[in-house]
């Protein structure tokens, strides 16, 4: 990649924010999941819609998917998700990595452009950000398991 002509980078990246269940079994005023995923994805909204991101423009919020229900792994208990579809815009691939390296991350489809290459600079810093958000991740991993 040219260090003086950068392409943008287009996506359409999915998320599917988890509703929490708790509460839901009181008789009277408890949220159900779907309830409780509605909720979380309409905070998200709000939020990608009103919380700028250091080198990523959010060109559309896609938020009329169905939520949906399964059962859980680990749990046994049925969870519900409501899926966010977000069009954006970068100025690298690097910016991206905060929005796919998150636990609610399903899937991306890269719209522009068809092909792109990395120079070694450019792949080093790749490298870099991801190794950066894997440990962002796992100390945010660390801190609820110690907050149990």
């Amino acid at each position: 990649m040219d260090g003086s002509k950068r392409e943008k980078i287009t996506l359409k990246i999915r998320l599917d924010y988890r509703g929490n269940g708790r509460g839901g079994r009181r008789l009277f005023g408890g949220k159900n999941i779907t309830d409780s995923a509605e909720e979380i994805r309409e905070q998200k909204v709000s939020f990608f819609r009103n919380v700028p991101m250091q080198g990523v423009a959010v060109n559309d919020i896609d938020a009329n998917a169905e939520v949906y229900a399964v059962i859980d792994d680990s749990s046994g208990e049925q969870v519900a998700y409501a899926p966010i579809i977000l069009t954006v815009t970068a100025e690298n691939i690097e910016n991206v990595l905060q929005l796919i390296m998150q636990e609610e991350f399903r899937k991306v489809e890269v719209i522009e452009p068809q092909t792109l290459a990395l120079d070694r600079g450019d792949m080093e810093r790749l490298l870099f950000r991801i190794s950066e958000e894997l440990r962002k991740y796992h100390r945010s991993l660390e801190r609820k398991w110690a907050n149990r």
